[in-house]
């Protein structure tokens, strides 16, 4: 069975750049209380009704072609991994393949809803089509624009601070040689807090997250046998209750605990150990996090990739834009062991080992 490798790998983040001192203009927070909380300092946001989440994604995914020494007609499938999508319906796969120019190949494409932990999920799934010899070109991407659909104002700050946009791909090829490539991915996934950080309306829940939720909150559903103003009602649009919802400190917590946990699942597999890491590029969430869980691992700072302080949380993209900045500065060589890993909203998690 070959092993899968990565043949290239790109990344796009938009020009422009917003800084914590600018959303100063249109929300109650301060520099330093970001800071502080998240370590961000600034983040890019794209064009609007210029640059999506395809074309983002088509840039990424035009660069590590290129690395890799491909045409884009050359791919034969593509994982697009993103909660941010053009639109509701069709998924972004199929959009980025009309952007690349290659719906004549009419090759396959998948979407995954992972979230925080989509580029890795998305990573593990191409890696069973390589190893199966189904597919020896799969294009994995990451995107998220954000920006389109945050709250910019008081009320939304603790979430909109956080998140950037920005697209991250790879080209994952067959390797037959044994000692490099994705050498296991570790998948976990549990429902029971799924409201806790999630994006509930519009959706065709009609109320069925209220059993879910510590605090019910109404929002103006007709009668159970009425028609229409299912998905989204006045109400909703009245009290703004159609952005992203997030406890913090809940999600923390998780989060510290299942990151280590997963890395330590790969790594015994594997019979390593934490200090055989060169790097870790880690979900870029939250800095304070990435520093809890590399001094849980510890590790020095020269064995982790954080540039959340650049991009705020970019979700799916965070994990291949930070593995690409550090393959660029390199300090991701031949024969190094990475391990990504990501956590994020399910909540799910998980992480991969590889040897470059």
């Amino acid at each position: 069975m070959n092993r899968s490798k990565i043949a290239g790998i790109g990344y796009y983040v938009p020009e422009r750049v917003v800084t914590n001192n600018d959303l100063i203009k249109v929300m109650d927070t301060t520099d330093e209380w970001i800071q502080e909380r998240t370590g961000i300092r600034e983040r890019r946001y794209g064009k609007k009704h210029e640059e999506t989440t395809t074309t983002m994604a088509a840039a990424a995914s035009r660069i590590a072609c290129e690395r890799a020494g491909i045409q884009p007609e050359e791919i034969d499938f593509i994982v697009f991994a993103t909660l941010s999508p053009d639109y509701y319906f069709p998924g972004c796969g199929v959009l980025l393949q009309r952007e690349l120019g290659i719906t004549k190949q009419e090759v396959g494409a998948v979407d995954i809803r992972n979230q925080c932990s989509g580029f890795v999920y998305a990573l593990s799934i191409a890696d069973q089509f390589i190893k199966t010899g189904m597919y020896k070109n799969v294009l994995v991407v990451g995107s998220e624009m954000h920006s389109m659909g945050l709250d910019f104002s008081t009320r939304g700050r603790n979430v909109t601070v956080i998140f950037g946009d920005g697209a991250g791909a790879v080209i994952l090829q067959p390797s037959e040689d044994a000692n490099r490539g994705i050498l296991t991915t570790k998948l976990h996934s549990n429902g029971t807090y799924a409201e806790k950080l999630s994006f509930i309306n519009p959706g065709a829940h009609g109320g069925y997250h209220k059993k879910h939720m510590e605090e019910e909150v109404d929002f103006g559903y007709p009668p159970p046998d009425t028609y229409g103003e299912i998905f989204i009602t006045p109400k909703m649009i009245a009290d703004g209750n159609y952005y992203p919802i997030m406890e913090g400190q809940f999600v923390f917590k998780m989060a510290v605990h299942k990151f280590p946990e997963v890395i330590h699942e790969a790594l015994q597999e594997q019979g390593l150990q934490a200090s055989d890491i060169d790097m870790l590029i880690p979900h870029q969430a939250n800095l304070r996090i990435s520093q809890f869980v590399q001094k849980t691992l510890r590790l020095r700072d020269d064995q982790v990739w954080n540039n959340i302080q650049k991009y705020g949380n970019t979700t799916a993209a965070s994990v291949p834009i930070a593995l690409c900045e550090a393959w660029e500065a390199g300090k991701v060589k031949d024969g190094d062991l990475v391990c990504l890993a990501a956590f994020g909203s399910g909540f799910t998690w998980a992480s991969a080992l590889i040897r470059w």
